[in-house]
């Protein structure tokens, strides 16, 4: 059994299946910069900005968040401006590709966690194929900018988290066989995590992986906008051909179980104390006069109850549960399972952000951010509020993603992610 409780479920032995294939990976040439764990990044999402963003610039005039995240005055601008400095910066050297195609193990050791890997590019399928199944609903204008990127680079910068259960063989015994190796590269990022990587290029071991991924199905853990954009520039190329692959890194939860947690909430033009008179009795308020972690605490212990939201960015937390069920039969569509009806993220866009703050659904409006601490300074900082979220269990997510319903978007973060900058993929070289 997996992690979320279902494992013959996934295997697919009737119909295709993953399909993942080898490429020429282009990496940093250590000699040529100060050192791997200064050029790499979160994911472009998990960027907190504008801090963070600064740090990582700063960290090292190679990071890679200068292709993820270039910045000019104009969306143009900025597409144009990464896809110089990538040209660049292999024309000088700083990145390279490897001689031969290759899939990669990857490896990630830290805070508790053992997480191995395999780094591909996997075959593009639509969501009613049932090969790769996404969770999440996703915003427009990010995909927009995410293709557009894509588009002026011709390259996927950064891989996608894909989930599936593995059966302990092929794949698997690929990957504990090629651990035992020098890796290509191993580094420790700032954060504590420690980061290796290895090329499988011999054939016999790429056909064990493939043939195995072909029986199964995938689980977007993260990466939702980066999915609809690779199937956004497919269609804008006729098939085959290197648009109809995308970078992913693909997780058997049976052997490296991941961690699911929240993405929190900042609403930078609602102040708390409009927030908490909005809100009048259709909740249960509570003050909590502890520290965050205290608070952190009786969110969860709320949550096991029912719907429950911490808000913060007045210098204390304020706990919210309990609905009106009146109110929730108005305001959450009736058409959706009972699964979907009951998420927290449901209840709070349909319920709170629509109807009872009118907040509108815009990014000037509603930022997400995964880091606690951060969505609660960046909320004192502004005179905003911080909607502090309960993580939602696997076993929910994945049923929802079987049933094709998904949930409102960033309502989970699946970890540990992988590091951005270890390799990437130049579609002219597939």
């Amino acid at each position: 059994m997996n992690s979320s409780g279902h494992a013959a479920d996934d295997v697919r032995d009737d119909t295709p299946g993953l399909r993942l294939h080898p490429f020429r990976g282009i990496r940093y040439v250590p000699d040529r910069v100060g050192s791997l764990a200064a050029v790499t990044s979160p994911p472009y999402d998990v960027v907190v900005r504008p801090d963070g963003l600064l740090h990582l610039e700063s960290a090292d005039p190679h990071n890679i968040v200068r292709l993820i995240l270039p910045q000019a005055v104009t969306a143009g601008t900025r597409h144009r401006k990464a896809a110089v400095t990538m040209d660049r910066w292999l024309a000088e050297g700083v990145l390279a590709p490897d001689p031969s195609p290759a899939l990669y193990v990857y490896e990630q050791r830290g805070d508790g966690i053992l997480q191995r890997g395999i780094i591909g590019a996997l075959e593009l399928t639509t969501p009613d194929e049932g090969v790769v199944l996404p969770h999440e609903d996703v915003m427009p204008h990010v995909v927009e900018d995410r293709a557009a990127l894509m588009r002026t680079t011709a390259a996927n910068l950064e891989p996608l988290l894909l989930t599936y259960p593995g059966t302990g063989d092929g794949a698997d015994e690929v990957v504990e066989r090629t651990i035992l190796r020098e890796p290509l590269l191993a580094t420790t990022t700032e954060d504590g995590f420690h980061h290796r990587l290895w090329a499988v290029t011999d054939p016999a071991e790429q056909a064990a992986v493939t043939t195995e991924l072909a029986r199964h199905q995938a689980l977007i853990a993260d990466g939702h906008h980066r999915w609809a954009t690779y199937l956004r520039l497919r269609d804008e190329r006729p098939s085959p051909g290197p648009w109809n692959q995308g970078l992913v890194l693909l997780i058997d939860t049976v052997r490296y179980p991941l961690r699911v947690r929240a993405i929190h909430r900042l609403l930078s033009r609602l102040p708390v104390a409009d927030a908490l008179a909005a809100v009048g009795d259709s909740f249960r308020v509570r003050r909590v006069e502890r520290a965050l972690p205290d608070a952190l605490e009786a969110l969860a212990e709320a949550a096991a109850e029912g719907n429950a939201f911490l808000l913060a960015g007045d210098g204390a937390f304020h706990l919210l549960d309990r609905p009106d069920p009146a109110l929730l039969a108005r305001t959450v569509r009736s058409d959706r399972p009972e699964a979907w009806r009951t998420l927290d993220a449901t209840v709070l866009h349909a319920t709170l952000l629509e109807h009872v703050w009118g907040v509108p659904d815009a990014p000037e409006d509603i930022a997400y951010i995964h880091d606690t601490a951060a969505a609660v300074e960046q909320a004192e900082r502004r005179g905003g509020t911080a909607v502090l979220m309960h993580p939602v269990r696997e076993e929910v997510v994945r049923d929802l993603a079987r049933q094709g319903v998904t949930m409102p978007r960033k309502s989970t973060s699946f970890g540990p992610k992988p590091a951005t900058g270890l390799v990437l993929r130049s579609l002219a070289l597939d």
